[in-house]
């Protein structure tokens, strides 16, 4: 008797289209997280902690009262003293970093309210040549504090910068750490209450100046907070460095700065400060 068997057939399976843009992957645990939850989450991952950055406009969002900012100095834009020539020059540097962020600089800067407490805020956002300062940003920094000078009200600046001063503008650049540091020292002066809000990462010139002159220095968990990363001072002086170097956690047991505070207590957080220091 024989056995006939049949011919084995393949079943082809059209593999679904998943859609770009849906899921965020986790820089510090690899966590998949969907992105609907994430942005529930204040951008938060829901395994690790590990707070995303922001924006300058998600953090208004959800720092201040609901359409109270009004942005001052809006206008301003860098012009490239230096004729700084490159593989990508200044100009194109510039243009390049406008078109993609819709900002016109690093930083923004007006007043808003904080439940219904007016205050002068300002903003460095790090998507704009790494948050660098450069002489638009220390003027805007600048022209905010003397406006908290002017209306004697509580100045809050928070700070995502991860490039120190702008090399594009050289010795321009340098001289915003004196002008900033110059103006928020006429605000102590008055009395008038500074805090200083560090997010990752804070780090070299704007470190060195007006993120680093707070009453109160507040930084989010994790946050990267120095003058020089950790890899070139590693190099540098060819030691080990201790677990945590740099983190907003190893800065706070080292008394470099006051406070470490959830993002989703950071508006409450302010608040309560606010009242305390008017």
């Amino acid at each position: 008797m024989k056995i006939f068997k049949k011919p084995f057939r393949y079943t082809f399976v059209r593999k679904k289209n998943i859609p770009d843009g849906l899921w965020s992957k986790c820089p510090s645990c690899s966590q998949l997280i969907f992105n609907k939850i994430l942005q529930e989450n204040l951008k938060v991952c829901t395994k690790c902690n590990y707070h995303f950055p922001l924006t300058c406009w998600e953090r208004i969002d959800l720092l201040v009262d609901k359409n109270t900012f009004i942005e001052f100095f809006k206008d301003m834009e860098s012009s490239d003293p230096l004729d700084f020539k490159g593989p990508k020059s200044y100009k194109e540097k510039l243009k390049e970093d406008t078109q993609t962020t819709s900002l016109n600089e690093a930083a923004i800067v007006g007043e808003a309210k904080i439940d219904n407490k007016d205050i002068a805020i300002g903003f460095t956002d790090f998507r704009f040549i790494m948050g660098s300062m450069g002489s638009v940003v220390g003027e805007k920094i600048t022209r905010i504090t003397e406006n908290a000078i002017e209306k004697k009200i509580p100045l809050i600046i928070v700070s995502g910068s991860g490039g120190g001063a702008r090399m594009y503008e050289g010795m321009f650049s340098l001289m915003q750490m004196a002008k900033t540091s110059g103006a928020l020292a006429l605000l102590k002066k008055k009395n008038i209450p500074y805090i200083s809000v560090l997010t990752h990462p804070t780090m070299a010139g704007v470190l060195a100046s007006f993120a680093g002159l707070g009453d109160v220095i507040i930084a989010e968990p994790g946050a990267l907070i120095g003058f020089t990363g950790p890899r070139v001072i590693k190099q540098t002086i060819r030691q080990e460095l201790p677990a945590g170097f740099q983190t907003a956690e190893f800065n706070l047991s080292h008394g470099m700065i006051d406070m470490v505070v959830h993002r989703k207590e950071l508006k409450i957080t302010l608040s309560k400060l606010l009242s305390y220091l008017t």
